[in-house]
């Protein structure tokens, strides 16, 4: 069985095509998704072409990737539509279409978004985040876009000084730019300073949903995240394993209530403001998700030193819980806390696998 097939995955594809959102600000319109067979990107090209289906929005996709092969895998029954287009590239080069046709929407979601890849490709974090953000920002002056929304991260929030429980949206604690892990954080903070350059220089219309770690079927099996790698020792039914105490303190957000935030931000967010997606039900420590997790699969957690490789590219952050009012002033509300989120996700991949 195919993902999009998955009962409990369809349930929340239309439940995140149903929200009580302007749709009507994406009828008839195109939109530009880079990242599109990523973990959020795969699931927000889903929502869309459920509303296309079911609600005729005429939404036009234009879906942003490096490997044409996967998007044709993931988005196979979206074949004998005509109003998905995969386009194959690389975005750290400048993005040219045959046409100059306005694209209204543009959603920058490519990103080295796990540990190994910020060790193995700390370069290739930096540009994507920085070189891949401009050429995603020129095309759409060049292209008369309407939005732009630039997928940033609860990384740029740095170390918790102590002096804060929650991360509003002004926080700024501190990151060691001389480090190779900053990549990452760095990249993010001066990724939404350019998103500022061209407002002011350009008249952009940006916002700037800040994503907090993520998680759910649509994962990518590449994803070396803890969470990533806890979710799939479950789904195979081993053990899960720990490779530090476990104190870090982490706001986390399941796939759909990700996605209807993000979707929140763009067609209700204010030009020039960053939204936190976050919920304090899905805030827990590491050890407790390893242990919620191997409660679920019926296993049990067992600690492993980690190589060289994957502590070069863990988080230095011990809290980093997000404040997430800011985005609830939009009534946006998550569908599930932490233990029912990863519960759904277990079921979706361990049904989905069984069936390989």
């Amino acid at each position: 069985m195919d993902i999009h097939e998955h009962p409990l995955y369809k349930e929340d594809v239309k439940r995140v095509a149903e929200l009580p959102l302007p749709w009507e600000k994406i009828q008839d319109v195109s939109i530009l998704i880079s990242g599109a067979t990523g973990l959020i990107g795969s699931f927000l090209i889903d929502v869309l072409m459920w509303r296309n289906t079911y609600k005729k929005a005429n939404c036009r996709i234009l879906a942003l990737g490096r490997s044409e092969e996967k998007a044709k895998r993931r988005f196979a029954y979206c074949r004998d539509s005509s109003l998905i287009h995969f386009l194959s590239h690389d975005i750290n080069e400048p993005l040219q279409l045959q046409t100059d046709e306005t694209i209204e929407y543009v959603l920058h979601l490519a990103s080295n978004t796990h540990p190994v890849a910020y060790a193995t490709d700390p370069i290739g974090t930096i540009t994507t985040n920085i070189i891949g953000l401009k050429n995603m920002l020129d095309f759409s002056v060049q292209h008369h876009a309407k939005r732009f929304a630039f997928a940033s991260s609860n990384e740029i929030y740095g170390e918790n000084r102590g002096d804060q429980e929650l991360f509003d949206e002004h926080y700024c604690g501190y990151i060691d730019c001389n480090t190779l892990r900053a990549g990452y954080p760095e990249s993010k903070r001066c990724g939404e300073a350019l998103c500022q350059a061209y407002m002011k220089q350009k008249g952009l219309d940006v916002v700037i949903p800040r994503l907090t770690r993520s998680y759910g079927p649509t994962m990518l099996d590449s994803d070396t995240k803890a969470i990533s790698q806890f979710i799939k020792k479950a789904v195979n039914g081993e053990d899960i394993v720990l490779k530090s105490a476990g104190n870090q303190y982490y706001s986390y957000t399941y796939m759909a209530d990700a996605v209807s935030g993000l979707l929140t931000v763009l067609l209700l967010g204010k030009m020039g403001e960053a939204y936190n997606i976050a919920d304090q039900h899905s805030d827990i420590t590491l050890k407790d998700l390893a242990a919620t997790l191997a409660k679920i699969a019926g296993t049990k957690v067992i600690f492993e030193i980690p190589d060289a490789t994957e502590k070069a590219g863990y988080s230095k952050a011990t809290k980093a819980r997000l404040d997430g009012k800011k985005l609830g002033f939009f009534n946006w509300r998550p569908f599930y806390n932490i233990e029912d989120g990863l519960y759904k996700t277990l079921i979706i991949l361990k049904d989905i696998l069984g069936d390989k």
